[in-house]
């Protein structure tokens, strides 16, 4: 009782906190920042720092006579506290708190005794940023227009809990037929999923962003459902492989019959080009007079050399 009443009436020391919240990333490291003004150096031992829990009042670190005092520690601070030594005689009372969890968010205030007595609180804000959006679509098949079709939306390791938003193609926020769960694992961090329930239409586009409140981070995935998740109907698809095959038996048919065309084209001018080798030859041997059908003759040679 009467060191309380030597506090109540002692004079205030000026303590600097943050005044914003403090953000830390869960697993890492942070800082609470507390300093304190002095004018007349001082021996550490005259010094006193009190980390504890706003409301509370738990012992997160106590420092006294030169050294910490962490007996009445809470234990799930054990090993994750320490403040500054070297700096305590700058002023510096900073708490260091290491492997931040989901459960250190909160109230933490400083107190520090010298000759003077002061306090001060802050706060502690966790945050965790959310994996990549993934969106399924239930069913998978089968689908032609005017059907109901569920989109499902899921991110997971997030804190605190997002906010999800869902858009069409032209940006127009959706807000019917959308439900959304959050699950907490037993780290504390979320799994958000939520389910759009929308009628099917041969070209839709859809979009899911999930937006961190602290951290500001935003998700984002994008789908769209066409025509070509749309099943075939089986008599129009046996129809269609039916005239696929006619035409390619069409074309064999056609080629073959130029071929051949081709072919008896060849033999009959080889005919008329030996025959009139021969009546050639003939009229020559009768006359003795030179050659006067070399063009039928190179015609002749032509005519094998194309179709030979």
């Amino acid at each position: 009782m009467l060191s309380l009443l030597l506090l109540q009436h002692a004079s205030v020391l000026e303590l600097n906190v943050p005044e914003q919240p403090v953000v830390a990333l869960h697993s890492s490291d942070v800082v609470l920042n507390c300093s304190f003004n002095h004018t007349n150096p001082f021996n550490l031992s005259d010094l006193s720092v009190f980390w504890q829990l706003t409301d509370t009042q738990r012992s997160v670190h106590r420092y006294l006579e030169g050294h910490d005092q962490l007996a009445d520690q809470a234990e799930r601070f054990a090993n994750r506290t320490r403040l500054f030594p070297n700096q305590l005689g700058l002023g510096n009372a900073s708490l260091l708190l290491s492997r931040v969890v989901v459960a250190d968010e909160g109230s933490y205030t400083c107190f520090v005794k010298l000759q003077d007595f002061g306090s001060a609180a802050l706060l502690l804000q966790v945050a965790a940023p959310y994996s990549k959006p993934v969106v399924t679509l239930e069913p998978q098949s089968n689908l032609r227009p005017g059907d109901e079709v569920a989109l499902t939306c899921v991110s997971y390791g997030g804190y605190p809990e997002g906010d999800v938003i869902w858009q069409d193609a032209g940006g127009r926020n959706l807000t019917e037929n959308i439900t959304t769960s959050v699950v907490a694992n037993e780290e504390g961090l979320f799994t958000v999923t939520s389910v759009l329930t929308v009628v099917l239409e041969p070209n839709s586009t859809y979009s899911c962003r999930l937006i961190n409140p602290i951290l500001g981070e935003e998700g984002y995935i994008s789908v769209t459902v066409t025509g070509q998740n749309i099943a075939f109907p089986p008599v129009a698809l046996w129809v269609t492989v039916g005239l696929a095959v006619c035409l390619l038996v069409l074309l064999i048919a056609l080629a073959a019959v130029c071929r051949r065309k081709i072919k008896e084209s060849c033999e009959e001018a080889k005919r008329e080009a030996e025959e009139a080798k021969v009546l050639e030859e003939e009229e020559e041997s009768k006359t003795g007079q030179p050659n006067t059908h070399l063009v039928k003759f190179q015609l002749f040679k032509w005519s094998e050399k194309r179709c030979g």
